[in-house]
């Protein structure tokens, strides 16, 4: 998962801007009324996400009893993710808020989407709310479209929110089979909280990253073979391990600190079978 600014929109301005051009007398008044609800959500909203407390807020069916579900999704669908809508800058100004356009929730695929982080469909109020409108790749937001956090721990990691950029907690290891492979894991910090290990694992595990990761690294463990089989039979074990260890440092130096690149080249490099010969095997 990776870190991104929060959006400086405030909740009222993006609502008005998106309901403005209601031409229905009556939906625009009823939406107009909702206007404190929308921003008491949102900042209800701030406060518990630094809290890991997002799973405390209530779901709905409507707005203040005034504007139904429905109506809100509407409001960000037609009014907001439309082409040409009013709200459109502001999903144009979301969505490209990432380094590279990659999905802050995988870390890898490119962004295409605006993620809802808690579910408009059970969350009207948020419906548009900048906060809780997250930059993400068709995959991850797919996955958790309508997950609902029923307890702090199973609370995905919110970008906005949540750093977990400066420790390194993503690791992988070797396979000792053939064909050889690798497995990625989550390993936090012994001084990491325990609440915020288990909602990293969590994130990880919900959104299937371990899978994606082994996808990619089998790609590029089939893209080195050929290199180390050289290595090995010039320089043996040792011209193996130091390429490996160059190649993760390369990596650690050029990406995040918890890309699956570097996991997979520390732990490539870290395992004697395989700098001896069992990428081969």
């Amino acid at each position: 998962m990776r870190k991104i600014d929060k959006p400086l929109d405030l909740p009222e301005e993006v609502f008005r801007i998106c309901i403005s051009h209601i031409q229905n007398v009556d939906l625009k008044s009823r939406l107009e009324l909702c206007e404190p609800a929308i921003i008491a959500a949102s900042h209800e909203m701030e406060t518990k996400a630094i809290l890991s407390d997002l799973h405390s807020i209530a779901t709905s069916e409507n707005v203040s009893g005034l504007v139904t579900g429905k109506e809100m999704e509407r409001v960000y669908t037609d009014r907001m993710a439309k082409k040409n809508s009013p709200g459109r800058p502001f999903y144009d100004r979301l969505i490209s808020t990432p380094a590279h356009g990659r999905c802050p929730l995988c870390g890898q695929r490119i962004v295409s989407t605006l993620d809802h982080h808690l579910p408009k469909a059970f969350y009207p109020a948020l419906a548009v709310a900048p906060l809780n409108l997250v930059p993400s790749c068709r995959d991850c937001n797919t996955i958790k479209i309508n997950s609902i956090p029923r307890t702090a721990e199973q609370e995905t990691l919110h970008p906005y929110f949540d750093n977990v950029n400066d420790d390194i907690w993503l690791k992988c290891y070797v396979v000792e089979e053939s064909p050889a492979s690798v497995i990625f894991y989550v390993d936090p910090p012994a001084y990491w909280a325990d609440l915020l290990s288990k909602r990293v694992k969590h994130h990880f595990e919900i959104l299937k990253l371990a899978s994606l990761y082994g996808s990619h690294s089998a790609d590029e463990l089939s893209s080195i073979r050929y290199s180390l089989r050289k290595l090995l039979s010039s320089g043996g074990k040792e011209s193996v391990f130091s390429f490996l260890q160059d190649a993760a440092a390369s990596k650690a130096a050029g990406l995040p600190k918890n890309s699956w690149q570097t996991a997979f080249y520390v732990g490539l490099a870290n395992n004697d079978w395989f700098c001896e010969g069992g990428f081969d095997s």
